[in-house]
């Protein structure tokens, strides 16, 4: 049996399955990214909901796996070489994934790199402008008179949709007929702004059709029914 003792973050969240991918998460746009990844591939995992309500993040168990407190993050036992490997961002574990079990990316390097760029894409612009949006239409920022800021947010999370749905225009995903880990990145965060951000007439989501098809689509695979629910929530 693989042993994980010498990580301390199995201290506070033991693994009942040793010889399974650990994932630690919660059921945000960044989390399900994973989730939903391991659900579309079937490699064995166990999950681990780490609460914000208890500073789970923020725990010394947790920062010894990802110094920067955000989920998610997994422990493979099985990482190259057969030694367990650590890893955190979304983004990155989405290509450790990918990578590791040979689905959801291209295998010739040009459909890869090209791929990475809408992954990329995701990480430094819809994530972040639709985060922001959402803090300023539905948290905290509602208390601000001026509406600059969100403004700005709203006006880029429109460019971005705009950027989007073009590419969309004419395929089925984002790089063509083959659903990638471009997809999976991307669609959490669209869901979440139209749903959770409750920002979809806001940024005039009507608009953009090819982005509200294909949302469509990924909400109802299998594989992401089951990942937007995982870790559950206790």
């Amino acid at each position: 049996m693989t042993d994980l003792s010498s990580f301390p973050i199995t201290k506070k969240w033991p693994a009942q399955h040793p010889d399974r991918l650990q994932l630690y998460s919660l059921p945000t746009p960044n989390g399900v990214k994973v989730s939903i990844m391991l659900e579309e591939t079937g490699l064995p995992y166990e999950p681990h909901l780490v609460s914000f309500e208890t500073n789970d993040q923020m725990s010394p168990e947790f920062l010894s796996l990802n110094p920067n407190n955000k989920i998610p993050a997994i422990l493979d036992p099985d990482g190259p070489g057969g030694k367990p490997l650590a890893l955190f961002e979304s983004g990155a574990i989405l290509v450790y994934l990918a990578e590791k079990t040979g689905k959801l990316i291209p295998q010739d390097a040009a459909g890869r790199y090209e791929t990475l760029q809408w992954v990329m894409f995701q990480m430094g612009g819809i994530g972040p402008m639709f985060g922001q949006l959402g803090f300023f239409n539905k948290f905290a920022g509602k208390d601000y008179e001026d509406k600059r800021p969100r403004d700005r947010y709203v006006n880029e999370s429109k460019r971005l949709l705009g950027v989007l749905d073009k590419r969309l225009a004419g395929r089925a995903w984002i790089m063509g007929d083959s659903y990638t880990i471009a997809d999976i990145a991307t669609f959490p965060w669209v869901r979440n702004l139209i749903g959770f951000y409750e920002a979809g007439d806001l940024v005039g989501f009507k608009d953009f059709p090819n982005v509200a098809r294909a949302l469509e689509a990924f909400v109802a695979r299998p594989a992401v029914v089951a990942g937007l629910g995982i870790p559950k929530r206790g």
